[in-house]
């Protein structure tokens, strides 16, 4: 008898091993429905793995951050797809949830433009409706230490990437391609989210534009950009792999205020904030960033 202890702290009983789905469908078909992953005794794994000993578990859907993260992985295996079955020259060369969505990052023989994308988000929308298993290989890849990286199965390839992901691609739904850069060595950007409304509200124009110098910041500028929502800030980061002054440009003739992040900020959490205008408003400690954009964002500013 295998005992599963849920967040509830309710216990369920199964007379043989089941997978993290089976227990999900056991307490009721819609979050069967949700489920993108599972907990397992902390550590997040697929809906197919195996439970065969006594274990505490939840079931993880989109509605938490880590459920969401995992959208966001998996949309990057569909956008590998749905670029190789458009682009057989494209060499994948990796891709992984990033901030508020996802890239993928392609050697190429001939450069993708931004009029390439609609048809690309086209084909993945396909792929999602076709609804694709992605499963994880039993066989380990020798190159990888199984904590760290599996081989996934999408379609006719395997991905080498973090795991876990979504059990099928029909849960991928909200989703969009909104840049490409580079020119031989290319990456492709999206964004993903669990409802079609939370990607319309995504697409809204930000009080404030978050960005980073570099991939080293990518996690602290996304945690700047989470304490702004929380603080009722309508934000937005920046995190592509380009030239800071690059994407300053790009925002400055359109977001009220740009909040740069780079290695100083972030080792002393702080922020350098800056107008449209180009107004330098100094160093702020990120609290009192928070507290004073949403006092502009109040009086209208």
């Amino acid at each position: 008898m295998i005992q599963i202890t849920l967040p509830d702290g309710s216990l369920r009983e199964y007379d043989q091993p089941l997978s993290v789905h089976e227990v999900a469908a056991s307490i009721g078909p819609g979050l069967a429905n949700a489920a993108v992953a599972g907990r397992v005794d902390g550590e997040l794994v697929d809906c197919e793995f195996m439970i065969r000993t006594n274990a505490r578990i939840s079931i993880v859907t989109p509605q938490e951050p880590d459920g969401l993260e995992i959208l966001r992985r998996s949309c990057s295996l569909m956008l590998a797809m749905a670029v190789k079955q458009l682009h057989a020259h494209a060499q994948l060369r990796t891709g992984s949830a990033l901030g508020d969505g996802f890239y993928c990052e392609f050697a190429v023989e001939r450069p993708l433009t931004t009029t390439d994308l609609p048809l690309i988000e086209a084909r993945m929308q396909s792929l999602a409706a076709t609804n694709h298993s992605i499963r994880r290989s039993s066989t380990p890849s020798p190159s990888a230490p199984p904590e760290s990286l599996s081989l996934y199965r999408l379609g006719d390839t395997e991905y080498l990437t973090t795991g876990p992901h979504v059990p099928t691609t029909r849960v991928l739904q909200a989703f969009a391609l909104d840049h490409v850069s580079g020119t031989l060595q290319q990456r492709i950007y999206g964004t993903c989210w669990s409802s079609h409304q939370e990607l319309q509200q995504w697409r809204l124009p930000p009080l404030v534009v978050v960005v980073s110098m570099d991939d080293r910041q990518t996690s602290y500028a996304h945690a700047v950009t989470e304490r702004l929502r929380r603080s009722g800030v309508r934000a937005l980061a920046d995190l592509r792999n380009e030239k800071v002054h690059c994407k300053i440009r790009h925002h400055s003739q359109t977001v009220p205020y740009l909040v740069v992040v780079g290695e100083k900020e972030q080792a002393g959490d702080f922020v350098s904030v800056r107008g449209r205008s180009g107004e330098d408003f100094g160093r702020m400690g990120v609290e009192a960033m928070c507290e004073w954009l949403g006092q502009s964002w109040m009086a209208g500013v």
